[in-house]
């Protein structure tokens, strides 16, 4: 038998074998609520003697009004600020002197703070984070301060950078009305207005335990952790919370255009569709079918857009596709690329447009479905060995509606994904009514070196 079939009918066998001991010993997770209505989720992992907390609030930048744009990232580097016991910057330094780590993560979906500690200094975690839930300290002087830092983070992360200026608005002109059209970090604008009372009223609205999920995954003893969270979280009385009203996105009705002046060597090229997430992980299929069909497209060094456009055919040197199912509002599914010397950001649109419209017309075959499937399946038992992306898939899925019940469902129904159904959904999505293209125009470049992150900014923000 040929090497390179020997070779991939291990990787098969692999894949298989990864999931099978993966199903043999289900991760043990036990789920309960507090009577304040803090929910906790607790799956035990006890390959290495450590732990991972984390809390999750239902709040993030859709929830946010126009005007103040930005409020639920600036609130998330206001909570390191201080409360009545524990001083500024105190929390970080608690952890670390503990030797942990701890960060913090703003999405249009969710805010989420964790830690990840040696597992005896859990108490010290659950602690510190119940102290800044209930009782943080906003003052002026520490919001006049800190806001200085996020507009410089957003002029370090987006306008200094071209292609995330290409993507801010990719999503402001593909979402007409949904917030989901605003950027995480907020407009500068919005920023520069924004006052303590802001920060303040998004606390008092949001940060409450009947709107949090707390996640802890590693070596631990689920009852332990009960009677920690109880000891903790439970006193913190429950708050009403705002009125969520539904924020639909009308229909695209026709191919949306921008173009991205600013300093760049090369040109860049996104498009974008509107396309469904998952509501319902056992009656939806379409979901599943899209993911497969990015992993087709762009889920490895040898799949379809990279094999045909960049080595091929060499109109690019370099191209993407993703899409993410799991989300509380509308989805998109992207293409990006950027164009090889010799080549425009237009031939470049109309060759990604092609390689969707190929499998529409075509399909795909059986063999490069089971080596895709073989790949996700792979990737996704892998994860599994990190406790971080445990807590961060739970919690994620918790955020987006979902339930971390149909995790292992969820990875069945990827491997229940016919040729048929990814043809389908490229078929049914990809046409020029629900397409937005944004094409970054390449200015001269100054040639200065690059500023460092700025001072105060976390990785995780």
């Amino acid at each position: 038998m040929p090497l390179k079939i020997l070779l991939r009918a291990a990787r098969y066998v692999a894949a298989a074998a990864l999931l099978a001991a993966a199903a043999a010993v289900p991760a043990q997770t036990t789920e309960f609520a507090l009577a304040n209505g803090m929910r906790v989720i607790v799956r035990e992992d006890h390959r290495a003697p450590t732990v991972v907390s984390m809390v999750w609030y239902r709040a993030g930048s859709m929830d946010e009004v126009n005007g103040s744009t930005g409020v639920a990232h600036v609130l998330e580097h206001m909570m390191f600020k201080g409360t009545k016991s524990v001083g500024p910057g105190e929390f970080s330094r608690m952890i670390a002197a503990a030797g942990g780590r701890d960060n913090a993560f703003t999405s249009r979906d969710h805010t989420g703070y964790f830690q990840q500690l040696e597992k005896s200094q859990l108490p010290l975690a659950l602690r510190l984070e119940a102290d800044r839930m209930a009782n943080l300290v906003l003052t002026e002087e520490e919001f006049a301060r800190e806001i200085k830092v996020v507009m410089e983070e957003r002029r370090w992360r987006t306008e200094d950078r071209a292609q995330s200026l290409v993507h801010e608005q990719l999503m402001a002109t593909a979402y007409t009305a949904h917030p989901y059209r605003h950027p995480v970090i907020g407009w500068m604008d919005d920023l520069r207005n924004m006052r303590f009372e802001d920060a303040k009223r998004w606390y008092d609205s949001w940060y409450a335990p009947n709107n949090a999920v707390l996640v802890v995954v590693g070596d631990v003893d689920p009852q332990a952790v009960r009677e920690l969270a109880e000891r903790y979280f439970g006193p913190i009385p429950p708050r009403a919370l705002p009125e969520r009203k539904p924020q639909v996105e009308p229909a695209q009705r026709g191919t949306k255009r921008v173009t991205v002046k600013a300093p760049a060597e090369l040109p860049v090229t996104l498009l974008a569709w509107h396309v469904p997430v998952l509501r319902d992980p056992e009656r939806d299929w379409e979901p599943y079918a899209l993911e497969m069909l990015a992993a087709v497209l762009n889920g490895n060094p040898a799949a379809r857009l990279n094999r045909t456009l960049v080595r091929e055919r060499r109109i690019a040197i370099g191209v993407g596709a993703s899409y993410d199912s799991t989300k509380r509002g509308p989805g998109l599914f992207l293409l990006s690329g950027t164009p090889a010397e010799g080549h425009t950001a237009a031939e470049l649109e109309a060759a990604l447009r092609g390689e969707i419209e190929r499998v529409a017309r075509e399909g795909v075959t059986e063999e490069e479905l089971r080596r895709v499937k073989a790949q996700v399946v792979a990737g996704q038992v892998f994860q599994r060995d990190s406790i971080m992306a445990q807590a961060m898939e739970i919690g994620g899925l918790e955020m987006a509606g979902l339930s971390w019940r149909t995790i292992d469902r969820q990875l069945e129904r990827l491997r229940e994904v016919t040729a048929a159904q990814v043809q389908e959904v490229a078929r049914r999505y990809f046409g020029d009514d629900g397409l937005t293209v944004a094409t970054l125009d390449p200015q001269p470049l100054d040639r200065r070196k690059p500023a460092a992150l700025p001072p105060g900014v976390r990785h995780g923000s």
